[in-house]
Parts: C-alpha cells; structure tokens; sequence
C-alpha cells in the first residue's frame, strides 16, 4: 500500500507541474519560431528608452463588422475578457503595449513597412504606408528620439463577440525634426522635447490561437 500511493504521489505532481509549464507558456502565447516577427511582444518588457518616433497618422477606431458594446469600465472589461481568455493578464498586456508603441514609431520614423506589416491592422498599415511614400516622394527624412514613456494606461475595453479591442493611452516625450534633401530642417526642432499624448486601441481574436494584438486604431485626445 505505502509503495502504490508514493507511485500515485509522484504522477499526480508530475500532472500539476505539466499543467503550470502549459499555463506558464500560455500567457500570451508560445513561440515556436513561425509566428509573424513580433508575435511576442506582449510578453516582454521594454527595453529600449530611446529610439526613433514620429507624429502618425491618425484612424479612428475601427472594429470591422462587429456589433461590439459601448465602453465598460476596466474593471469590467477586464473581467469579460479574463472570460473570453483566461489567460490574459492586464499588467504584462501593458508592457506588451509600450514595446509595440516604441516598436511602431521607430519602424515609421524610418520607413520599415515590413515591421509595420506585422504590427499593424490592413486598413491602419495602409494609412502609414500612404505617409511613408508621401515621405520619400518629398525626399524628407526623419530625425527623431523618444526619450521616454510616462504614461501607458489601459482606459477603455470593448467586446465584441470573441473580438477584444482595448485601447491605451501613451505619454511620452519626444524630439522630432523633419529634414529635406539638403538636410535643411524643414518641421520641428529636434533640441525641443515636446509632451506628445497618443490614443491607441490594439484588437485580438480571443477564439484564435494566434496570441498576437494587432494596432486598429490611433488617435489623439479631442
């Protein structure tokens, strides 16, 4: 009897330890090296404080052929969302949120329309791709640094059947310049530190096993 349930012990810790690692490697989904480029952003910290933002374009929300409910609280929201997918977690989506933001604005800044590709809905990177090419038919780059993140706050969550748009708002500092051919400022000063306030609403499929969150909509505050 004592050898059988010393055999029993051991198999039920080693079921609890294969279902930890599952849950562990399901918070925001496993990389198995074919997931699009960015696929794990949403689980890791940023880790850059300086790089290369711009002014976007702005969309305004869209959340495609949805009936999806108006604004709940955060708390609700993230309530019916832990519904539609257990294993979301508020804090580490956040930092997941900051990395694209910082990842984003450095692909605009300089034209890398394969990142965007990855990061960005079809209808948002068509948006930035139309800026990109207005950019380069004027022959103008873009010097910029953002020197930090101050604020990323989650504000708004709707539903939308299995669709989750949440939608952050980013302070951050920047220095911006537009320069011409010649390398003739043109737009902005990149001495200058400016406060800028960015409204973001990124979307994810929770019935999908894909765990990527996709850029819908930017905007500034009215």
């Amino acid at each position: 009897m004592g050898g059988g349930f010393g055999i029993f012990e051991i198999i039920l810790f080693a079921c609890i330890a294969a279902f930890l690692v599952y849950r562990l490697g399901s918070v925001l989904g496993k990389r198995t090296g074919h997931e699009r480029p960015p696929g794990d952003i949403f689980e890791r910290q940023q880790n850059s404080d300086n790089d290369n933002p711009v002014t976007l374009p702005e969309r305004s929300s869209q959340q495609g052929d949805n009936e999806a409910a108006g604004p709940t609280s955060v708390a609700v929201g993230v309530a019916q969302l832990q519904v539609a997918d257990p294993s979301f977690n508020e804090e580490q989506f956040i930092e997941g949120a900051k990395t694209a933001f910082d990842l984003i604005i450095k692909a605009f800044a300089v034209g890398d329309g394969k990142t965007l590709r990855a990061l960005l809905s079809d209808e948002v990177y068509e948006y930035f791709a139309k800026e990109i090419r207005s950019r380069e038919i004027a022959n103008q780059t873009h010097e910029t640094d953002l020197v930090s993140i101050s604020a990323a706050d989650l504000i708004e969550i709707n539903m939308a059947g299995g669709n989750a748009f949440l939608t952050i708002r980013f302070i951050s500092e920047q220095m911006t310049a537009t320069r011409d051919s010649s390398g003739d400022m043109v737009e902005g000063e990149f001495e200058v530190m400016a406060e800028v306030t960015d409204i973001w609403t990124f979307a994810r499929d929770t019935r999908s096993s894909d765990p990527n969150w996709t850029l819908v909509a930017t905007r500034s505050p009215s």
